[in-house]
């Protein structure tokens, strides 16, 4: 699926979001007006405090959740549910318990849209590549129980890129890891990305750490809370490739101050709900 003339893939447009409470009938506002445009090739991380919406926003990115009012656009064409092309990576990591690494990397060659006409040869080519990629090879006939925290979402990546999605949308992927395997996998994701290949995918990317957001993106959409919505949109101008280093960089530091004076004042009201 080619993005539009403009190298547009998502436009959001004036996205609401309100839940009612059935039981008492009252009704909160998740999200409200945001409008915001996605290109090609483009990291984008989604940052804010507890409550500004970021899950929200990309469960209706990913069509799991459609928005009360305004739209969003994939393509050019409205997301009115999930979709090949738009691929989901969780926290909890949702491998299947009872398979192994290289059937959990196959599930959706096998058993999803995208895996039709795909032959077996093609297949077990393209997983061989794919851990190789995300550095399991060796670990092929293992099972989740067997993998560490980093190993297993290591695998869930694996599997999301089999399929080959044109848009990949991260659901704080490393938040369940280890600050040191965090910071390897943070590098590890953008060269799995493409950071250095040129041959990136689309991704939006949702996270609590300013570091992380400030490392990983092109640009970072800060949200408020109540209602969750668009309070800035940074632009991450820092050079790639990146590497650790980066971190203890100037720039960098003023780009993390700068992010956490925009949500400071809501992360401490977000610790007294």
């Amino acid at each position: 699926m080619p993005a539009d003339t403009n190298g547009t893939v998502l436009r959001l447009e004036r996205v609401a979001k309100r839940f009612v409470n059935q039981r008492t009938g009252s009704e909160s506002r998740a999200l409200e007006d945001v409008s915001l445009t996605i290109e090609h090739g483009e990291w984008v991380s989604l940052l804010g405090p507890s409550g500004s919406g970021k899950t929200t926003l990309l469960n209706i990115i990913a069509g799991l959740e459609l928005a009360t009012s305004g739209s969003v656009l994939h393509d050019g064409r409205p997301v009115v549910g999930p979709s090949a092309d738009r691929g989901m990576l969780f926290q909890e990591y949702a491998l299947f318990p009872w398979k192994t690494v290289t059937e959990n990397v196959q599930f959706g060659l096998r058993y999803g849209p995208k895996g039709a006409g795909v032959s077996r040869a093609e297949r077990e080519r393209r997983t061989s590549e794919l851990l190789r990629l995300v550095g399991l090879t060796g670990a092929e006939r293992k099972y989740p129980h067997e993998l560490s925290g980093g190993m297993k979402q290591r695998c869930a990546l694996a599997r999301l890129l089999a399929y080959d999605p044109q848009v990949l949308l991260m659901d704080e992927p490393l938040a369940a890891v280890d600050a040191q395997t965090r910071a390897v996998l943070q590098e590890e994701l953008l060269r799995v990305w493409g950071e250095t290949s040129g041959q990136r995918k689309t991704v939006v990317y949702v996270t609590h750490s300013i570091e992380e957001a400030i490392f990983l993106s092109d640009r970072v959409v800060v949200l408020a809370r109540d209602p969750g919505r668009i309070k800035e949109v940074m632009g991450i101008k820092l050079p790639r490739p990146r590497m650790s280093e980066l971190r203890t960089g100037s720039e960098f530091r003023q780009l993390v101050q700068r992010a956490w004076n925009l949500i400071r004042d809501d992360a401490y009201r977000a610790t007294l709900d």
